[in-house]
């Protein structure tokens, strides 16, 4: 069979987002649409010829078509071995340490993460490079140029490939090996965590409760938790990865998980409760009549990793995404090690991790993961609670009530405006930044406003600059209000708005979030005019 050449048209909306190129279904079945996209990958990693490539994806609608392209585009450019996942199934972080493992020259992952599946769902496709780390801006940039003058693209006209039986196969040159997709992953974590010590506390009667969604983690989490662990059957719910996610969407937040946190606010409650993403990269994690937001859960994390077997050695740094919570600042500092300030993408850890300047980072989109990928890992920080709470003994709350004692509580939410007109949700940001330097020195309540910026990021291992990264107003340590445009949405534009309030008195610490924040909502509400400029009553989701 024939590596041949397809003439195409270029398109004018392949610029990648956050994390990749994400789009409704309808504009991926588009003539061509995701065959440019991959042939401008090609054409600008031209290191990816006569080497290895990784390619999976979260198990969503049009999936397993997608991944034949981009097999028959590896073999058309040149590309010696495709490593796929069984049935095209592979988490993000699984993804990540396949391109580590295989010494891989890099991955393409098809993926909306978090967002809704299905024929009238969204679709994605992002870029891994070697090392397991997302494509930086750089690169992407230059992926967009190509595909904006692309006029053909190549691949291996005829034959497929049998994704659902582990071995390997021949498509013209390139070598295809199907592998287990949780076996390397499985792999990972023991070296990790103490299995033997998780096992003791199921069998003395611990309990979890982990939300799958339908989604992709449900192979992972069945075989680790349940058959690996010992967890109790019936410990992971909606195990099966269905291509709309049965219908759900599979964010982990309070909002798309409320059923958990009725769970946990019950008297049936586990010891912990917890759900993964589409792909598996983010966290959600409860306990007993409590949930911890992400922030907190980084930070507690950071304040017990060292006891996990990973982890002994020390931390060589932690970093957070520029719009999460202070917390994990409060700890590095107790803890005397570098704390890292990074803009949202999970893209920007990756030169620090792989500089060995950092060990733990985290994000307030539910994104949590370590040293050992260069991804955000969902389950790796459900296997991380569970070997902290075998290790201390203590519960969900007991951790949180002794971290806050010492730490202090970062009160914490997020206020999303989706499908805006992109119009409207300009007008928002233009007005505040116009205002930020006036702001500067004002009292609003009991607060003083001491910063107004726009955050920029001079990353300290290349001297990258990325601008343009959202909009601060800190009150000092007391408290924040972030505004920024997201990047993961596929129609018109999401406005988040982010709150945050820092307490240490003993009398102080057990506030409902809600109260908490309610000054600074009100504050937020009167500076940045959110509803006043969009004309809404008020925040699509609240997490």
């Amino acid at each position: 069979m024939p590596v041949c050449e397809q003439l195409t048209q270029p398109y004018s909306d392949q610029k990648p987002g956050t994390a990749g190129l994400r789009k409704k279904v309808a504009v991926f079945l588009q003539p061509h649409y995701l065959e440019n996209f991959l042939q401008a990958i090609f054409d600008v990693e031209t290191s990816l010829k006569g080497k290895t490539l990784v390619i999976g994806g979260d198990g969503r609608y049009h999936n397993r078509i997608a991944i034949q392209t981009a097999i028959a585009m590896a073999a058309g450019n040149g590309i010696s071995k495709v490593v796929v996942g069984q049935g095209g199934i592979l988490s993000t972080p699984a993804a990540s340490n396949l391109i580590r493992v295989h010494d891989a020259a890099g991955g393409l992952l098809f993926t909306a993460s978090h967002n809704p599946a299905g024929p009238d769902g969204d679709f994605g496709i992002k870029f891994n490079i070697a090392g397991g780390g997302q494509a930086p801006e750089a690169l992407t940039a230059k992926i967009f140029d190509a595909s904006r003058t692309i006029s053909r693209y190549r691949l291996f006209d005829g034959g497929s490939v049998n994704l659902d039986i582990c071995g390997s196969q021949q498509l013209g040159d390139t070598l295809i090996e199907v592998v287990d997709s949780v076996d390397d992953y499985a792999k990972l974590q023991q070296s990790l965590f103490d299995f033997d010590l998780i096992r003791a506390w199921f069998k003395r009667g611990g309990r979890i409760c982990f939300d799958a969604m339908h989604a992709v983690t449900g192979p992972y989490a069945q075989r680790i938790l349940i058959e690996q662990l010992g967890a109790p059957a019936g410990s992971v719910i909606n195990a099966t990865p269905l291509e709309d996610f049965g219908g759900g969407h599979p964010d982990p937040n309070l909002i798309y998980a409320k059923h958990l946190l009725d769970l946990a606010m019950s008297k049936e409650s586990p010891d912990l409760i917890a759900a993964s993403d589409g792909d598996g990269d983010r966290n959600m994690i409860l306990g007993r009549g409590l949930f911890i937001s992400p922030g907190d859960s980084l930070a507690m994390l950071a304040a017990h990793l060292t006891k996990l077997p990973g982890y002994k050695s020390g931390l060589k740094g932690l970093a957070r995404s520029m719009p999460t919570c202070r917390a994990v600042d409060v700890v590095a500092k107790a803890l005397k090690v570098e704390c890292f300030e990074t803009p949202t993408g999970w893209k920007f850890f990756c030169n620090l991790l792989d500089a060995d300047r950092l060990t733990l980072c985290g994000e307030e989109s539910f994104g949590t993961s370590s040293s050992h990928t260069r991804e955000k890992d969902g389950l790796w920080a459900v296997l991380a609670w569970l070997n902290v709470l075998a290790t201390t003994g203590k519960s969900v709350q007991q951790l949180a009530d002794a971290h806050w004692a010492r730490h202090g509580r970062h009160y914490y939410v997020r206020h999303d405006y989706d499908e805006l007109p992109v119009a409207a949700a300009n007008t928002v940001v233009d007005s505040l930044r116009k205002a930020l330097p006036s702001l500067i020195g004002s009292t609003h309540g009991d607060w003083t406003i001491s910063q107004a910026d726009e955050f920029s990021y001079t990353d300290p291992v290349d001297g990258s600059v990325a601008t343009g990264q959202g909009l601060r107003i800190v009150f000092g340590d007391a408290a924040r209000i972030i505004l920024r445009l997201s990047g993961t949405g596929t129609e018109g534009a999401t406005l988040r708005l982010y709150l945050e309030r820092y307490e240490t008195a003993a009398d102080q610490l057990a506030w409902p979030t809600g109260e908490a924040l309610a000054p600074l909502a009100q504050i937020a509400d009167r500076i940045v005019r959110l509803n006043e400029l969009t004309g809404r009553k008020g925040p699509s989701v609240v997490t």
